[in-house]
């Protein structure tokens, strides 16, 4: 291996985003690629991965010494905790870990990119500017994601790399077992409601059915990664990245009932984390059934975060068109997005 060639730390590989990150950079072809996480995985072809727990800088930089050929950190490591003010230390001190033991051992570091989110602009606390832009104020702190960024910012003052801060929607795609996916929560309850032989209901807060969202497809996600960290004027910038589609529940959940060939109800609230909770067995017979994977139910989807999408009776959507003007014009179709996810999820039979 020489420095001349691409090596991507994928950080979070086991995540949505890193998963289908790590996916796109195979089929590119021109990368050595190397995953971290705190399970690992298999070693083949060009992937390595390495379970390592990012919490501890020693653990971090041991295993990460001989990683001297690294060109590019794409960080999507994520930590959850209760409250926004304890999310900041373990998510901050990560990337602190992780940039701490790669830039001194890799001499031909190019770039960092850092996946963030719309929490930057206070997406998850309320209504917030739409369409929001790269160039919004920040707000009232704490932010976790704000703070990893000021970390980056300071970090590469008078060096040679570059860092980016990569703003996506709702990210749609495959991956199990991952605290963010909203097609599996959509997939899963909407099975579970046809088993039960009920209509499909929208669960979530009044107005919600009616805001105008947005999302961003895994796939895309991964190409704009790779386009931001590879081309060297979109360096030490913010972009967002969505599909460049906008839609509401109440038109984009009859089609989703469609696909499961169910009847549509009318909305009526209800936390999922809780009215939920006892369906396992439930899960467990739909498994034998219907022959499906063996997949634990705590893994099959992540309630709380299909809540808190559906709680957003406020509109949800960003500027896309800084990252176009900078030339990626990558579009996906979100209703289409959708009926692909969850044919993916049928193929791999997660649901019937």
């Amino acid at each position: 291996m020489t420095l001349k060639q691409k090596t991507a730390l994928v950080v979070g590989a086991n995540g949505i985003i890193g998963g289908n990150l790590i996916r796109y950079l195979v089929e590119l072809g021109d990368w050595e690629i190397v995953g971290l996480s705190r399970r690992g995985g298999k070693t083949e072809g060009k992937i390595s991965n390495i379970a390592v727990d990012l919490l501890d800088a020693v653990d971090t930089r041991e295993k990460l010494a001989h990683l001297t050929d690294v060109t590019h950190i794409f960080y999507a490591a994520y930590q959850d905790r209760p409250s926004w003010a304890e999310l900041v230390p373990p998510n901050l001190a990560m990337l602190v870990n992780v940039v701490n033991a790669i830039e001194p051992v890799a001499p031909a570091l190019q770039h960092i990119s850092l996946m963030q989110g719309y929490k930057v602009y206070g997406a998850h606390l309320g209504p917030f500017k739409t369409p929001a832009r790269e160039t919004d104020a920040n707000h009232m702190p704490p932010e976790f994601n704000i703070n990893q960024q000021d970390f980056l910012e300071a970090r590469q003052k008078g060096k040679d790399w570059t860092w980016s801060a990569l703003r996506p929607s709702v990210v749609i795609g495959f991956a199990l077992g991952n605290p963010m996916n909203l097609a599996s929560v959509i997939a899963v309850y909407a099975s579970m409601s046809k088993e039960l032989g009920i209509p499909l209901r929208f669960p979530g807060k009044p107005g919600a059915y009616d805001s105008l969202l947005e999302m961003t497809d895994a796939g895309l996600l991964a190409r704009a990664t790779v386009f931001i960290a590879t081309n060297r004027q979109c360096g030490n910038q913010a972009f967002n990245i969505n599909n460049g589609d906008l839609f509401r529940w109440n038109e984009m959940w009859p089609k989703i009932a469609t696909f499961f060939d169910m009847n549509v109800a009318p909305p009526l609230p209800m936390s999922l984390n809780v009215i939920m909770t006892d369906k396992e067995a439930l899960w467990n017979g739909m498994i034998k059934k219907h022959g499906l994977t063996n997949t634990p139910y705590t893994n099959v989807s992540s309630w709380g975060f299909g809540d808190a999408v559906f709680g957003w009776n406020y509109d949800f959507f960003a500027d896309g068109t800084k990252l176009r003007r900078a030339g990626f014009h990558d579009f996906v179709d979100t209703e289409e997005m959708f009926m692909r996810v969850f044919r993916d999820l049928r193929d791999r039979k997660i649901i019937p």
